[in-house]
């Protein structure tokens, strides 16, 4: 099953939550503050998005690592430097050893979720994903930020992804809003179609013959 497939899963707002919120929302601020005074706003966004969506992908005991409280700050500290050093912005590893002297290395997703908004809200862009089985081509992805630009009056930061599982067609997802034109989902939708017409069909034989017409 791919990651789209999977039922949202429902959270409870608490109290901890909201603290939690707010803390990556000031972070989130200063960071941001910090890139846009060197013109370097994008650049931090996108590095932040490697961060999240390749380094911790590909390698998730680096997350967990960081997050943790049993290992040392000079340890992570010195991870840090070793990972990311020439590889990201040093706005960015800055802020990470920022983070770390405040044992909040834990909050970087909540962080990155709060910077993506601000980085938006401030520049007018708004944040897209499209998934495809196969890669799009160049002409195909310029179609559809054009389309995502008439739709919502926005730039669009677009991240693509691979799903061989939908057979072809695309998603997108902006925010709540979803489109699927996906294969797979119009395959399921006819076999529900012939499901609940076999089904109307059956129950429409028994009623005639219930009433003896």
């Amino acid at each position: 099953m791919s990651d789209i497939d999977k039922p949202p899963q429902v959270k409870h707002k608490t109290v901890f939550d909201d603290d939690t919120q707010h803390v990556a929302r000031v972070y989130a601020d200063a960071l941001y503050n910090a890139a846009e005074k060197r013109q370097q706003a994008r650049e931090v966004l996108e590095d932040l998005q490697v961060l999240l969506e390749e380094v911790f992908r590909r390698d998730p005991i680096i997350e967990v690592f960081l997050a943790s409280a049993a290992m040392g700050r000079e340890r992570k500290a010195a991870v840090l430097q070793d990972a990311f050093g020439g590889r990201a912005s040093e706005i960015l590893i800055n802020f990470l050893l920022v983070l770390n002297a405040h044992d909040r290395l834990g909050m970087l997703r909540p962080i990155a979720d709060a910077y993506k908004k601000l980085y938006e809200r401030k520049t007018g862009h708004i944040h897209a994903q499209a998934y495809s089985a196969t890669p799009l081509a160049d002409d195909q992805r310029e179609r559809l930020l054009q389309e995502l630009r008439s739709r919502f009056g926005r730039e669009p930061i677009l991240d693509l992804y691979t799903d061989p599982d939908l057979l072809g067609g695309l998603v997108v997802r902006v925010g709540d809003w979803v489109f699927d034109g996906s294969v797979r989902t119009r395959l399921e939708s006819i076999r529900n179609q012939l499901i609940e017409r076999s089904s109307y069909e059956i129950q429409s034989g028994r009623d005639r013959f219930s009433t003896g017409a």
